[in-house]
């Protein structure tokens, strides 16, 4: 007979396979659900700016991609739209990189390939009976809407439109980011130390969103390329473009109990399941991941007699995480109001802001380690 399960984790993106690695490491039977009909693409243009937790949790797991998928940021540079400007240098925080650059692709094939070595972990078509089922299916989880949980949500009216690019200049391990008329955009380095290729999120309004998806990638270029002042030269497509709508959300409840369930199976919410931010400041899959850590180190530390689905366990949880979303949830929205408005005394006020800023010394030293994932952010 078939051991019963410990946990299961609905969802096996990023967030869902790096906690199920993480609670195998404990001798949790897992069952990790993912969806055969939904496979993620080959294709995928995306890219995740990482700090050093994030690559600390995933070093731990032995699943940190090579140096081609994995580039180093050691300066970042941004400017505003009225002469603002505030650059960021590793070297300033004795620390080898401000952030590493992943490719999705190569990340999800090592947690997928350690998910596979791991005798903990059963992939499964279908969710099963557990003590504790985590949700991590992503903002759209049905889970979430089959428990009832209200998901609190902000349009920011905007699209994300992603792509990558060969430039005709090196990135020279350089994080560039554009805030103009309301709009944003990153060039993100990728393919190593030497590259010339980068990542590219642009977060523009719905309608322009379309117009954009509509030029030729020789016009697309051309208007990336006037957007990024020419910065790394010509620009050519090195990959499709994909587009997404920008919402700021919260789940309100991040625990429970399933409704009739008479063994007092519990469920907790994860990842984008539980919450979303802007991508302006690239912390997304930070928070992700910093849910995992936490979920399973609270696991780790319970007494011998808890259940894994023991309230009080999840409770504390939900608090430690709710904190960490309150500080970059805020601080990257505020952001995004911020920039979003076009009216001349914003403009001035917000570049001053950015110069006063860059001046700031221990105020800007803080900012940079927090973002890091240097300092406790409720990890």
């Amino acid at each position: 007979m078939a051991q019963p399960f410990d946990i299961c984790i609905r969802g096996a993106g990023i967030v869902g396979r790096t906690l199920a690695l993480l609670l195998a490491r404990d001798r949790l039977r897992v069952a990790l659900v993912a969806d055969p009909a939904h496979p993620h693409p080959a294709d995928d243009v995306r890219a995740y700016a990482l700090n050093t937790a994030s690559i600390t949790l995933l070093e731990s797991l032995r699943c940190w991609p090579d140096a081609e998928h994995a580039t180093a940021v050691q300066h970042m540079h941004v400017w505003g739209d009225k002469g603002g400007e505030v650059t960021f240098a590793s070297s300033e925080q004795g620390a080898p990189a401000l952030a590493w650059i992943v490719d999705v692709p190569a990340l999800e094939a090592r947690l997928g390939e350690a998910v596979r070595y791991q005798p903990m972990i059963e992939v499964v078509d279908a969710p099963v009976n557990a003590a504790l089922t985590v949700v991590c299916e992503g903002k759209a989880s049905a889970t979430r809407a089959e428990l009832g949980v209200e998901f609190d949500s902000m349009p920011y009216h905007q699209q994300a439109i992603a792509t990558r690019l060969q430039c005709e200049k090196p990135h020279d391990q350089t994080a560039r980011q554009w805030f103009a008329n309301g709009e944003i955009l990153a060039f993100l380095p990728l393919q190593g130390a030497s590259g010339n290729s980068v990542a590219v999120v642009w977060s523009v309004q719905e309608d322009r969103a379309a117009a954009l998806q509509g030029l030729s990638p020789e016009d697309f270029c051309k208007a990336l390329q006037e957007a990024s002042h020419g910065a790394l030269g010509s620009l050519a497509l090195d990959g499709p473009r994909a587009a997404w709508p920008l919402h700021k959300a919260q789940a309100k409840r991040w625990m429970g109990s399933w409704i009739g369930s008479k063994d007092q199976r519990a469920w907790v919410l994860a990842g984008d399941a539980a919450h979303t931010v802007h991508p302006l400041a690239g912390q997304g899959l930070n928070l992700g991941l910093g849910d995992a850590a936490t979920l399973a180190q609270v696991l780790h530390g319970r007494d011998y007699w808890r259940s894994v689905g023991d309230a009080r366990l999840l409770r504390q949880y939900e608090r430690t995480r709710k904190t960490a979303l309150l500080a970059v949830g805020g601080a990257t929205d505020g952001l995004q109001q911020l920039f979003a408005r076009g009216d001349a005394t914003t403009q001035g006020l917000r570049n001053w802001g950015m110069q006063g800023f860059e001046r700031s010394g221990w105020v800007k030293t803080w900012v940079a380690r927090q973002a890091m994932g240097l300092e406790t952010l409720g990890n």
